[in-house]
């Protein structure tokens, strides 16, 4: 059964949730916020029906954006400002000395797990060529990087003395969370851990394959 609006129940409800989160939270959800609390099977579906509600001219959405749903001016009170809290970037996988790491230019996104990263964190503007890594160990804790939390890496393979980089070394087939250090013939990889010691290698032996901008922890 439809409504007169044409709408099956499907899309109301979907409808109603967007108008109740937005009413809640003055941001619009993500279509994996529609898919989790309204149990349905796959983001795929949502975004059809996201497509006929469109159509209708219930909503309108902007390409590309995570939180891009739009509700029409006057379905909104005015204390509901629509402006996204935060947008997405792929989580590729862990971090830790004896995994390489997948190369992010041959890793598409759409097939990896997504991650919600705060507008206060990162400004929507810098998240280009942005994934993140879940750190395992201790190495670098004394920069407020601890085991579990999620390190933003921006996708770059240069890197300036005093970054916090992810640097593969080549001969070992090894990646490590650590400040970069380029000093004359060899390169220092420096943990954040008082108990721990750099290590020294060649510059022809280091990859960089990204460069940390953020850190998100997670809330126990």
């Amino acid at each position: 059964m439809r409504t007169a609006d044409g709408l099956s129940p499907k899309q109301e409800r979907i409808l109603s949730y967007i108008y109740d989160f937005v009413q809640n939270k003055g941001y619009p959800p993500a279509i994996r916020d529609i898919q989790n609390d309204l149990d349905i099977s796959s983001t795929s579906v949502v975004a059809y029906n996201l497509k006929i509600l469109q159509e209708k001219g219930k909503l309108s959405r902007a390409d590309n954006v995570s939180r891009g749903i739009r509700l029409p001016d006057s379905a909104l009170v005015p204390s509901a400002p629509i402006s996204p809290a935060s947008y997405q970037v792929p989580m590729l996988g862990v971090i830790t000395a004896g995994q390489p790491l997948p190369d992010p230019e041959d890793t598409s996104a759409g097939s990896a797990e997504m991650v919600d990263v705060p507008s206060d964190i990162v400004a929507p503007d810098k998240l280009k060529d942005v994934y993140a890594l879940r750190v395992r160990g201790h190495s670098m804790i004394d920069a407020l990087i601890d085991d579990g939390d999620i390190v933003l890496m921006r996708n770059q393979q240069t890197a300036e003395n005093g970054q916090m980089v992810a640097a593969l070394m080549i001969d070992e087939n090894a990646v490590t969370l650590k400040k970069f250090y380029y000093e004359g013939d060899a390169i220092r990889l420096q943990p954040a851990n008082v108990t721990m010691d750099p290590i020294y290698t060649t510059p022809a032996n280091v990859r960089i394959q990204g460069r940390v901008i953020g850190v998100l922890r997670p809330m126990l």
